[in-house]
């Protein structure tokens, strides 16, 4: 197998490709999301229409939040992958050595098809192409997009350029980025609780105003007939749509 076809399975994280059920998934969400919108704020068929460009760009979205959830869970397993190297480097396997060795046991906890099992599969068949290990790291680091793997890639060159002890340096390295991702995952953890009730918050005015127009039929009639009660509606929607904003950006931590 060459050096092309293999590289042609190795992804840039950077860019994110739905899968046909996944379009399918979000632009049925877009379609349960504007008919909810529609009946709430409007009962207005015509409305609905409108939404139809929402509903189209939908789906693009939610693949600029795909990207960051898959870069989430390869700095996860690269972290698990840095351990692994540092193990077999403490072992006394040379850095080439190490790599290959990690991969089968990184096989065992996340099977072939795992995104670090592929990139250091890519490294290892990279080095066997007698492209030195550093700059096989930078590719990966580039593609990949995370700054942890892009200092560890630095440190590497350096490493190796310096001809120092390049065990030492990698393993302490491998600690640091891995007490970094400790402390962003426990964050997110921390935080889990106050996310969900974030959801729960937010459907709260929705289902506000179903239920007092399930038990006062006719008490929102005068928001849905006249051109005031239409302004009120789209204003409420926009503040609405405002509140959802703000509490993302709340809870959206940067580690």
């Amino acid at each position: 197998m060459n050096c092309r076809k293999k590289a042609s399975d190795i992804p840039n994280y950077n860019v994110y490709h739905l899968s046909a059920s996944e379009w399918l998934l979000f632009t049925a969400q877009a379609l349960g999301i504007s008919s909810a919108v529609t009946y709430v704020f409007y009962r207005n068929i015509f409305v609905f229409f409108l939404f139809i460009p929402f509903i189209l760009y939908y789906p693009f979205y939610k693949k600029k939040d795909l990207i960051p959830a898959r870069k989430r869970k390869l700095l996860l397993q690269f972290r698990e992958g840095l351990t692994v190297l540092a193990g077999s480097l403490s072992a006394g396997y040379s850095m080439e050595n190490a790599l290959n060795e990690s991969i089968r046991e990184l096989e065992l906890l996340y099977g072939k098809a795992g995104m670090i099992v592929r990139e250091f599969s890519y490294m290892s068949h990279l080095v066997n192409m007698n492209i030195p290990i550093e700059k096989a790291m930078d590719e990966f680091a580039l593609r990949s997009g995370l700054d942890d793997v892009k200092n560890f890639a630095r440190v590497l060159r350096i490493a190796k350029r310096s001809g120092g002890e390049i065990v030492p340096i990698i393993n302490h390295t491998a600690e640091v980025i891995g007490d970094k991702v400790q402390v962003r995952e426990e964050i997110l953890t921390m935080t889990a609780a106050k996310r969900f009730e974030q959801n729960i918050m937010n459907l709260i005015p929705i289902f506000i105003v179903l239920y007092i127009d399930r038990t006062s039929p006719g008490f929102f009639t005068v928001m849905y007939t006249t051109a005031a009660g239409r302004i009120v509606m789209t204003v409420s929607l926009l503040a609405y749509v405002f509140a959802l904003r703000l509490s993302w950006n709340i809870l959206s931590i940067e580690v």
